[in-house]
Order: C-alpha cells, then structure tokens, then sequence
C-alpha cells in the first residue's frame, strides 16, 4: 500500500512540483492550500507524512503542527516544516513544537526527496 503524503502550501509552483515528485516516486499525494483544509485533509486521509509550509492562510503552519502533536491519534504522523523564514528563531520554534524536520525554501527538491524516504520509512 502506497505511503499518503500531505502537500499543505498555498504556493502553485512548489505544490505542483512536489506532487510530480512524490507521485513519481509511487506516494499516494494530497494537497491543501491552507491550514483548515491541512488539518481536514488528516481527520479524513491520516497522512504518513505532511510537507507543511510555515506562512499559509487561515491557520499557519506552526498552529498546524501544534494541533498534530496534541492529537495522540496522529502522534505516528512526521511532519516538515518548509518556510523562506530561515532564522534561528524560526527554526527553533518550528522544532519545538514537534515538527520532525525544518526545510527553508529554495531547497533542493533531490535533498527534500531524500529526506521524505528517510522519514516515512522510520
């Protein structure tokens, strides 16, 4: 059975050019635009894995993250934080409140990729 993961990024360009990449690498892809329809997106698909942009609308992602952790149901669920905020700060407060990786944009896609089949196969 197919590995789900969950795009969670209101940019087109990046959503667009995950989704190739993980469908091409046999994922089962979803995608939300915003922080309400990532936390749908769980309740309904429970996600292996979630690629959590930062800045989204409605519900960022740091709030995203935090309501994953509280929830023991989806404690098994890894999560990445991307965002083009790379200060220390930002970093530390995305670690802090469980996310399993933080990824600042641009990244490399190769890189990302690998750390996606790290992740999801722990």
């Amino acid at each position: 059975m197919a590995r789900k993961i969950l795009i969670a990024d209101d940019e087109p360009s990046i959503v667009t050019a995950l989704e190739f990449l993980l469908q091409k690498e046999g994922y089962e892809v979803t995608v939300a635009r915003n922080g309400a329809e990532a936390l749908e997106s769980i309740e309904r698909d429970r996600p292996d894995l979630v690629l959590l942009d930062v800045m989204m609308p409605v519900t960022s992602g740091y709030e995203v993250c935090k309501r994953i952790r509280e929830r023991p149901q989806w404690a098994g669920i890894k999560v990445v934080m991307l965002s083009a905020k790379g200060r220390e700060a930002e970093v530390a407060k995305g670690m802090a409140i469980g996310a399993d990786l933080y990824v600042t944009k641009p990244f490399s896609t190769r890189e990302l990729m690998e750390q996606v089949r790290t992740l999801v196969a722990s």
